[in-house]
């Protein structure tokens, strides 16, 4: 069976699996996506579907509702964000609630969306997700921020034995801390003027030497050290 390519662009669609326990919330979902292009690969109701099924298809990204039966969506971020290191998760929930959103944030996803969302708020927040942006339903991206804030203020425990900080280049870090800034890739591409695959690239290089696993802890190790301030 050949790939589906997105409209338009030649590019290989954008694999995206929809996990959420009400089944008609979960079809709706999974043809909105399906009629903007992405390549729906699978579906599930369940936590423990839900590992098993994403294991089976690697999607490139996983629409998830937090509120599973068997196994809570956090647990299912976090399990699959674990073994599939390229895999981007966007929470697609009905709570607003800030504890809710920040567990989701630190078990690995990388956006937060509310049900309240439009159909076109939703394929473009997959959209950027894929392509590795944090997306939040405004007001919530302030939110992570200041609790990363608030985390990088208290006193880190002292470690006379922590190993000494990876060497980033200076564009490295340049791009480091415009993604702290909350600018999105293409921001950045246009500020430094090159392109969306070198900015692509720069990030990933930055992560693999400061053994990071996406673009919010990223943002997490950059506040730590003050570079939106910069």
């Amino acid at each position: 069976m050949s790939a589906t390519h997105e409209e338009g662009t030649g590019q290989p669609a954008i694999r995206v699996m929809v996990v959420d326990d009400h089944p008609m919330w979960r079809d709706a979902v999974a043809r909105d996506l399906t009629e903007a292009g992405f390549d729906v690969v699978a579906t599930a109701g369940d936590g423990p579907q839900a590992v098993r099924r994403a294991g089976a298809v690697t999607p490139d990204v996983l629409v998830l509702d937090l509120n599973l039966p068997g196994m809570p969506g956090v647990q299912v971020c976090k399990e699959l964000v674990g073994s599939q290191p390229g895999l981007r998760v966007l929470v697609l929930s009905a709570s607003g609630e800030h504890a809710d959103v920040l567990e989701a944030v630190k078990s690995g996803a990388t956006g937060y969306l509310m049900k309240s969302a439009s159909t076109q708020e939703l394929t473009e927040a997959v959209r950027r997700t894929a392509a590795g942006d944090a997306v939040f339903t405004p007001g919530l991206a302030g939110l992570v921020l200041g609790e990363y804030r608030r985390l990088a203020s208290e006193p880190a425990p002292a470690a006379s034995d922590e190993p000494k900080a990876p060497e980033l280049t200076d564009r490295e870090t340049e791009v480091l801390r415009l993604v702290a800034k909350g600018l999105s890739y293409k921001q950045i591409a246009e500020r430094l003027v090159i392109s969306h695959r070198t900015v692509q690239n720069h990030v990933q290089n930055t992560l693999g030497k400061l053994q990071l696993h996406n673009r919010v802890e990223l943002v997490r190790y950059a506040i730590e050290r003050g570079l939106d301030d910069v």
